[in-house]
C-alpha cells in the first residue's frame, strides 16, 4: 500500500509507483502545504518544450493552513480555457487525444469543482480508467486513520515524489513515444501522466511497469 498526497495529473513516476503498489491511499488531511509535489500544477510537452500549467487557488499558496480537502479552486484568469487550449495545442494530433477529449473537456471546461481535491481525483480516475491501470485508490480524510496507516508501516511517499526537486527513488525514467520529443530528437522525462496517456493510451502501462522493475 502506498500513501500519497493529492496531485493534479501527477507525473509518470507517481503513476509507476502507484501501479507497483496496486493499493493507494490519498491523504486528504495534509495541511500547511508547501505545494511541494504538484498539488495544483502539472507539466505537459509542447512543440517548444515542457509547459507548466497551474490551477489557481483561493487564498495564499504558501504553506496553506487548511487541510487538502478544504483547498478551494479559484476561477481567476480563465484558467480552464487556458489549460484546455494548451492541451489541445500540445496533444490535439496525438494518437489518443480524440479518444479522451470528451471526458477531459467535461472535467476541465465543464467542471464546476470547488475543491482542488475533487478536481485532482476526477483527473486521476479518468487516467486510471482510460489506461486500465491496476490501481485501487482510496481517499482518507480522517487524521486518526492516516496515523494508524503510518503506525503500521505504510509506504509514505508524501512530498517525496513528483516535486520540484528530483527524487532518489528506485524508479527509472523509461523512454516512450512522444510526438514532440521525437521531433526534437530527445525524450523528455517526468511529464504529467497525461503525456503518456495521449501518446500511448493503454499501452502506456508497459513503460510504467518497466520503470519499477
Amino acid at each position: 500500500m502506498l500513501l500519497l498526497g493529492s496531485m493534479c495529473a501527477g507525473d509518470v513516476r507517481c503513476y509507476a509507483a502507484m501501479v507497483k503498489a496496486g493499493e493507494v491511499v490519498i491523504d486528504a488531511t495534509e495541511r500547511h502545504l508547501p505545494l511541494r509535489h504538484s498539488h495544483h500544477r502539472y507539466v505537459i510537452d509542447a512543440p517548444n518544450g515542457p509547459v507548466k500549467l497551474t490551477v489557481p487557488l483561493v487564498g495564499s499558496t504558501n504553506a496553506m493552513p487548511v487541510m487538502m480537502r478544504d483547498v478551494l479552486v479559484s476561477e481567476h484568469g480563465n484558467w480552464r480555457h487556458l489549460h484546455w487550449g494548451a492541451l489541445f495545442s500540445s496533444y490535439g494530433k496525438s494518437p489518443f487525444f480524440d479518444f479522451i477529449a470528451d471526458d477531459l473537456h467535461r472535467i476541465i471546461i465543464e467542471g464546476h469543482q470547488q475543491n482542488l481535491l475533487d478536481l485532482n481525483m476526477e483527473l486521476h480516475q479518468l487516467v486510471v480508467d482510460f489506461m486500465d491501470l491496476p490501481v485501487n485508490t482510496r481517499v482518507v480524510g480522517d487524521e486518526d486513520e492516516i496515523a494508524a496507516l503510518l503506525a503500521n508501516g505504510v509506504n509514505d511517499l508524501r512530498g517525496k515524489i513528483g516535486g520540484k526537486r528530483a527524487d532518489t527513488l528506485p524508479i527509472a525514467d523509461v523512454p516512450y513515444y512522444q510526438m514532440w520529443s521525437n521531433r526534437r530528437g530527445a525524450f523528455t522525462p517526468r511529464l504529467s501522466i497525461l503525456d503518456l496517456l495521449m501518446n500511448e493510451g493503454r499501452e502506456g502501462i508497459i513503460p510504467l511497469l518497466k520503470m519499477v522493475k
